[in-house]
């Protein structure tokens, strides 16, 4: 049986922890910011940790 292939996109935006977590950007930052509370964009900024189906879903996508 061949080996299973990363899928492309996945592998760009998920980072997967030590602990095997699956941490993603957040969404919501990228575009029409001019109008949206300066408190609202620094929340958005960083990283956060997926959970549930998003993380079921990363994961197989990243081959693990």
């Amino acid at each position: 049986m061949p080996k299973m292939k990363t899928h492309s996109g996945a592998k760009k935006r998920f980072k997967v922890t030590g602990s095997g977590k699956i941490m993603a950007r957040q969404g919501g930052k990228a575009h029409l910011n001019e109008h949206k509370p300066s408190t609202q964009t620094r929340r958005l900024s960083g990283n956060k940790v997926l959970g549930g189906t998003e993380a079921a879903r990363a994961k197989k996508l990243l081959g693990r």
